[in-house]
């Protein structure tokens, strides 16, 4: 497989993913932490270290837009939920890295 076509492939199944956790409001961010070690934020980190290291202006809020497809405030506000004693234990025993 060529660069370029992997390149696409990873593109487009990395838009599936942001698709899915866009629907999937009901999941919790530290629930992704709990289980993969990422959440939705991260996504938007990676985004925006991506656009830094290629020198293209993306702020903190457009990359959190991109992946929630709304403002991040809104989308707390519509989906966020307080987190359980039993989700902050496993995320302070999770020890996650982003």
């Amino acid at each position: 497989m060529d660069a370029a076509t992997r390149t696409e492939l990873e593109a487009a199944a990395f838009r599936r993913l942001v698709e899915h956790l866009r629907e999937r409001g009901d999941v919790q961010n530290i629930d992704l932490m709990n289980l993969a070690g990422f959440c939705r934020n991260c996504l938007s980190n990676w985004i925006k270290e991506a656009a830094d290291a290629r020198g293209i202006a993306l702020t903190k809020d457009e990359s959190r837009e991109h992946v929630y497809g709304m403002p991040y405030e809104e989308w707390k506000e519509r989906h966020q939920s307080e987190a359980s004693p039993s989700q902050l234990k496993n995320f302070e025993e999770s020890k996650p890295r982003h």
